[in-house]
């Protein structure tokens, strides 16, 4: 999967509904064709391929993970956890394996936001936490909406989005850590327990654009300072709440981004993140506090929430059912808190959700360096088809 990509060489850069989407997409589907599955894609663009199960109209065991991707990010990141699924697929069919309940094999798209902003957008638009009409006003940063992005690539929009959680019985995926642990202590899979809850905004600051020779220092309501100045306080807001809590400013868009004027407006980007609710609320109230501070003096600041995830905690009866394949396979394992969002915290509020974790060597993710062993690769594989079985009631 890591030769489709825009940015050959300078790590993966895969957008939804790209050229590279269109081609990501149709190698999954020819490899899930030739496991057996049925294929289809839902309104979103979003795959599934479906191992039917003995059991007539049953609920499925979903396993997956997205397939877009941050731009020059990794190869691991998201594809890890559809191909395991694909593999778990592929061993139920070379072992001939016959599920009770169906296992359906899940790539979604736009996890990241990077094309969209908000993140985790297949997941939340399966389980009916976007609505019809955001579909037409959520847009790029070239104004175009999801559906004309999804006809651009030849996808059918007009097909239902929404599944109804009573088609799904659990929902598993495989991620890389994307941190140090568990290479540093040595341990192969982490079963994740409780996924943090985080919240982005956008900001947009406006001043007066000018001539950068001709206009004093204290006639100026300069974009760019203000918004530099407020962005370089947000970490201490972190650091004050403690609880595990991080914020994060990745993207900065300077108009009219000019090297002799002065910007007349910025829009960025705040990540903020914490393993507690109350960190989340709390620190919140403090950014937007600190940027309604900045209003004076011909500047304007605004402030919108485009996603809040409370923190989740996974499936007991799954995160046991993972751990005891861990023990049947003699793999070692440990609990773990992720500190990053992923589409298992959207489904864990609609089924039963559980998610495990393989080394990520230096703890490097969102980079070309981003790298996982095949040997680990495989263990985790074998720990979610034992779990598949289970949950499959497979003979």
């Amino acid at each position: 999967m890591s030769q489709y990509t825009a940015t050959p060489n300078e790590g993966m850069t895969r957008y939804s509904y790209s050229p590279e989407d269109v081609k990501t997409r149709k190698y999954m589907k020819e490899k899930m064709a030739e496991y057996g599955l049925t294929v289809r894609e839902d309104g979103l663009g979003n795959i599934f391929g479906k191992l039917e199960g003995k059991k007539e109209f049953a609920p499925s065991v979903l396993i997956g993970s997205h397939f877009d991707s941050v731009p020059h990010g990794g190869n691991y990141d998201g594809p890890a956890g559809v191909i395991a699924g694909l593999e778990v697929a592929a061993l139920f069919q070379e072992h001939n394996i016959k599920p009770t309940y169906p296992l359906e094999v899940i790539a979604m798209i736009e996890e990241e936001g990077s094309r969209f902003g908000g993140g985790l957008m297949g997941s939340r638009g399966i389980n009916g936490l976007i609505g019809e009409e955001d579909f037409h006003t959520i847009r790029d940063k070239d104004g175009i909406s999801v559906i004309e992005a999804m006809q651009e690539a030849g996808l059918d929009p007009t097909l239902p989005k929404h599944r109804d959680p009573k088609t799904m019985k659990a929902f598993l995926e495989l991620h890389i850590e994307q941190g140090p642990i568990l290479e540093e202590e040595n341990i192969s899979i982490g079963v994740v327990d409780t996924i943090v809850g985080l919240t982005q905004f956008e900001v947009t600051i406006e001043g007066k654009a000018g001539h950068a020779g001709t206009t004093p220092m204290d006639r100026r309501s300069d974009a760019l300072i203000t918004a530099a100045t407020i962005v370089s306080q947000l970490p201490k807001l972190a650091k004050a709440e403690e609880n595990g809590t991080v914020i994060t400013t990745g993207q900065f868009a300077v108009y009219p981004n000019g090297s002799n004027v002065i910007p007349d407006k910025v829009i960025f980007s705040i990540d903020l993140r914490s393993g507690e609710e109350a960190s989340i609320q709390r620190v919140m109230e403090k950014v937007k506090a600190l940027i309604e501070s900045y209003q004076k003096d011909g500047i304007k600041t605004s402030i919108e929430q485009q996603l809040y995830i409370q923190p989740k905690e996974l499936s007991k009866e799954v995160r046991s059912s993972l751990k005891e394949s861990t023990e049947k396979l003699g793999i070692s394992s440990i609990p773990m808190l992720s500190g990053a969002g992923h589409d298992a915290m959207v489904f864990s509020d609609y089924t039963e959700a559980g998610m495990i974790f393989i080394p990520s060597k230096d703890g490097l993710s969102h980079c070309p360096e981003e790298w996982s062993d095949l040997e680990h690769l495989a263990q985790g594989v074998d720990v979610l088809f034992e779990t598949a079985k289970k949950l499959t009631e497979a003979e």
